[in-house]
């Protein structure tokens, strides 16, 4: 029987346990995508404790938290964080076999160096020890990134945003890279033209230009376009439903329909696509231009709770898979970028599992013969986030596409202490190839297997975003 999470965990084999020691384990961390705060990196903020570094913003835990009957009062509510940190320690024990376990553990020991189990009992020592050490300077957001041999991250920005804070970070010569990525997601939410017609008053106040018809709209945001790549940005990303799938629309016809948002008029269910097919095909050609790479996030069902929507907002942990049909309406939109040969590099990534084939076919479609791995099907993202769906995922890709050219993983994280998250893929990653070893699947071979694995884990997203670090 084997020890919980000891030296190789989640490594079955010795093939396993070289590539992880021997390659993974040293390569650096690019985080191409995750939701830090630049102002607390700008900061060099130092928390005040473990609740603040690890529960504030955690929808996975929170979630698991409501399931266990925990009042919300301990988990967004006024309790205090010593309170909320009990009541999440009362939990853990109840998420076995729940990813939640693996993460909470791997980080207790890679950040605290705590080897107890954390639960109702361990709670009080585990969280004074925690923090005494969370007090120290070495436990600076900047420090936490440094320790954990991160050299990029790609946070999440609105094209409104003044990336004030990047702009600190670069000219105080942070080392580690802390570019922003364009989320325009609110650009094209036509659903709501009271709340678009808003964001549109607020991009013309800041670009100083009069919006009045969609030409101006393309032109504002284009320019922050620009602004962001000045300040280091080559991502874009995107948070979809499902993809806009009607190009039928005249430049007469969005011309009403922009004309229509203006006045805050509703629009019909076809205008709200025609608009957000015209939205995405725009973002799509800026990208391009650029040489930027474009990110797409298919199939959350977000924010289905109206009541606790209405009290704690969005992105606090009442988001679902998806089964929103995606292959016909994705298909269309990156033939529709690919027909004047103006695709951008592209990462897709899937919410649902059933779509794994979906993707990792779909993007063989559209690779050019010149860009390796210039469509990316994406790694395990928000709910496949597990090593049940990374290693769906892998096994996907491997099956239908070049596993040896994925650009591997990020943590879609809000907490500075999840890094552990690309250790737990790189585990499963090497895991998955040490078996296909030892059953005679893949030679002996460990330069091979050795360089692969290397490439995936940093390699090929350093080559691939073309950000020099």
């Amino acid at each position: 029987m084997k020890t919980f999470m000891d030296n190789n965990f989640l490594l079955q084999t010795e093939t396993a346990e070289t590539l992880y020691h021997e390659h993974a384990a040293k390569m650096p961390i690019f985080d191409y995508h995750c939701h830090l705060s630049p102002q607390q990196i700008a900061d060099d903020i130092r928390f005040e404790n473990i609740t603040q570094a690890w529960l504030y913003g955690d929808h996975y835990k929170w979630r698991a938290m409501r399931t266990n009957g925990i009042d919300e009062k301990y988990i967004t509510g006024t309790a205090n964080d010593r309170e909320k940190f009990e009541k999440w320690a009362q939990t853990v024990p109840y998420t076995l076999r729940n990813p939640l376990y693996h993460w909470t553990h791997l980080e207790l020991r890679r950040y605290f160096g705590i080897e107890k189990l954390l639960n109702e009992k361990s709670a009080e020592t585990i969280y004074e020890k925690t923090q005494d050490m969370i007090s120290r300077p070495e436990f600076s957001t900047r420090k936490i990134m440094r320790k954990m041999n991160v050299k990029a991250v790609c946070t999440t920005d609105d094209p409104l945003d003044s990336l004030e804070h990047h702009k600190k970070i670069k000219n105080e010569g942070f080392e580690i890279k802390v570019l922003p990525a364009w989320r325009p997601d609110k650009a094209m939410a036509a659903e709501n033209v009271k709340a678009l017609n808003a964001y549109i008053n607020k991009l013309a106040q800041i670009t100083d230009i009069d919006i009045s018809t969609i030409g101006d709209y393309d032109n504002a945001l284009r320019k922050r376009h620009d602004y962001f790549h000045e300040n280091g940005c080559r991502l874009s990303d995107h948070g979809l439903a499902a993809m806009a799938m009607d190009y039928s629309a005249s430049k007469k016809d969005l011309d009403a329909i922009f004309s229509k948002i203006r006045k805050e008029q509703e629009l019909t269910t076809k205008e709200i696509i025609q608009f957000k097919s015209m939205m995405m095909l725009g973002f799509a050609l800026m990208d391009w231009q650029k040489g930027w790479v474009q990110q797409l996030h298919l199939g959350a069902m977000r924010n289905n709770n109206s009541r606790m929507f209405h009290t704690l907002g969005p992105d606090t942990g009442f988001d679902s898979v998806g089964d929103y049909m995606i292959a016909e309406p994705l298909a269309r939109f990156l033939d529709a970028c690919d027909r004047t040969n103006r695709l951008p590099k592209t990462i897709i990534y899937n919410l649902n599992p059933r779509d794994n084939e979906v993707l990792a076919t779909m993007i063989g479609n559209f690779q050019d013969g010149n860009t390796p791995g210039k469509i990316q099907f994406g790694s395990g993202w928000w709910f496949l986030d597990q090593k049940n769906g990374m290693e769906k995922q892998i096994e996907a890709l491997s099956n239908m596409g070049l596993l040896s050219r994925f650009v591997g993983m990020l943590t879609d994280s809000r907490s500075f202490l999840s890094y552990p998250r690309h250790e737990y893929f790189r585990r499963i990653l090497c895991n998955i190839l040490g078996n296909d070893v030892e059953n005679g699947l893949l030679p002996h071979d460990m330069s091979l297997l050795g360089q692969m694995v290397e490439d995936i884990c940093f390699n090929n997203a350093k080559n691939y975003f073309a950000i020099e670090l």
